[in-house]
This record gives C-alpha cells, structure tokens and sequence, in this order.
C-alpha cells in the first residue's frame, strides 16, 4: 500500500536525549524527520490558517534553484493569493488531506497523490477542505525561458495514474513515477518520485549537475551523500548540491519511495550570479 509520510509537528519531551542525525555541509544537507518541530514552523503572508515547515530556499552555501516548503493547511484555510514572486513556477504534491486547487478560474480536487504542476505567470488558488489538514510539499522555482522554447501547460494528476517508469536492467526493483516527458524541454525542472523495492540499489555513485532536494515519503534505506554513507526513513530530507556523489540501498522491509526535486534541460550559466568568474 502506498503511504506519505507527513510530520506530526509537536515538541519531543524534555526527557528526550538531545542527539539527531542533522548534518550541513558544503555538499549536502541531512534534515531529519526529528527536526519538524513546532518551533521551526514558519507562516506567510496572504495566507490563512496554516503552517509549515520551510525546508530548502537559495542561499550561499545551500540551494541554488529551489525551494521547498512542507504544508499544513487547516480545514478552511488556504490562499487567494499564494505567491507573490513573479516568474516562479510551482509544483504541489499531497500527502493528506482533501483541497480545492483553482488554476485559472478551474477548480481541481486534490487529495493524498495528487500532483499539480502550475507554470509561471498562472493565476492559482487554494483552499483545504474535508475534516483534516490537507498536506502537501510546494516546490517553487524561477521559470528559465529558453529560445524557441514554449511555455510548458499546467500537470493535475494523481500519482496513482501514472505507470511506473523501470529503470533498464534493474529486474524491476527500481523505477520513477515520471510526471512530465524527460524529453519535453520546455520544462526546465521536474519533480518525481523515485520507488526502489527491498534489495534495490543505485550500484554506482550517481556524480552530475543536477541540483537535488530529496523528501523520503515511505520506507528506510541507507543513502550516500558524498564521502558519507547515512541511514534515511520515512520523513526526512536530503539536499545534494551539483555533483555531489550519490548512492543508494534500499533496507526493507517495505518500499523505499522519495519525492525528487531537479534541474534540468537548460545551458549552464556563464554569467550573472553564481555563474564562474561573475565576479571577475
């Protein structure tokens, strides 16, 4: 049975031993499940009745293409007027919960493995409903215009009618729930979910540009980060920056199943910020 993990919020007792698994580095971040406490929650302006848990956003030394928010929207909260940044686009993927997602004046219910991908400059809108929280994860990123190059049309789907994807060669162990064509470049970005079964591996160490924010929904697995091999269940977070080293087996006894942020389809930049010899 599929499962999301989504965090309970709540504070650990005081009797509780104070060591986590937190880690930050210049290549990777390690956010555990154990860090989504209610005094890290944060609120936004335009926006009622909600809160969450703010888990990647560009900065020095950390992301640099996204960011990714864990949502908690009571029963009758929500937003008219959810994003204020102009050229962001937006994905939503939902873990619990029941809301009405409006993109341009059309109205979609969404509930736990839907998946909405609005592009930049579409006027959206939502509102949760039914009797508890509706949860969801909202990546947002600056949409990178290519020439020749239309802008991608909205994505409302649920998870659960789309074909998993297997990766060749793997017996069946490994596959990606792929919500929008590899090969489309008007996308610049795609958000999926990876789903390795018990025994799975990534057998090679995984060294590219792609940016990654990595949300694990369901399972456990052992995951390398770098030089650093770490143990990941169901909740916690991972961000790899470009070329990071990455590796993966799959623990049992259940799926391991992750929400996989990354950059993709676009020149590598030679000028502006963060580009080599910008600074020059």
């Amino acid at each position: 049975m599929t499962q999301y993990y989504a965090p309970p919020g709540g504070l650990p007792p005081q009797t509780q031993l104070m060591t986590q698994r937190a880690v930050f580095t210049p290549a990777y971040a390690f956010i555990p499940k154990g860090c989504f406490s209610d005094i890290v929650t944060s609120a936004l302006p335009g926006w009622t009745r909600t809160r969450l848990w703010l888990i990647a956003r560009p900065m020095s030394g950390f992301s640099e293409t996204f960011s990714q928010y864990v949502m908690e929207v009571a029963p009758g909260g929500g937003s008219d007027a959810p994003d204020a940044e102009d050229g962001a686009e937006h994905w939503l993927f939902f873990t619990d919960g029941l809301a009405t997602l409006t993109i341009d004046g059309q109205g979609h219910e969404m509930d736990a493995g839907g998946y909405a991908y609005i592009p930049a400059g579409r006027r959206w809108t939502l509102l949760a409903e039914g009797n508890t929280p509706a949860r969801f994860h909202w990546l947002r990123k600056l949409y990178e215009p290519a020439p020749g190059v239309a802008k991608p049309d909205p994505i409302l789907i649920n998870e659960r009618d789309v074909p998993l994807s297997l990766m060749p060669d793997t017996g069946g162990v490994w596959g990606t729930t792929r919500f929008a064509d590899p090969d489309d470049l008007r996308h610049d970005a795609h958000v999926n979910i990876v789903t390795f079964q018990p025994g799975g591996t990534i057998p090679f160490e995984e060294t590219h540009v792609m940016e990654h924010g990595l949300y694990v929904l369901q399972g456990k697995a052992v995951y390398k980060l770098n030089q650093d091999w770490v143990e990941v269940e169901a909740g916690d977070f991972m961000w790899l920056r470009a070329y990071c080293p990455q590796a993966c087996y799959a623990a049992g006894p259940g799926p391991f199943r992750y929400l996989l942020y990354k950059d993709v389809n676009r020149h590598a930049k030679l000028r502006g910020p963060g580009a080599f010899g910008a600074a020059r």
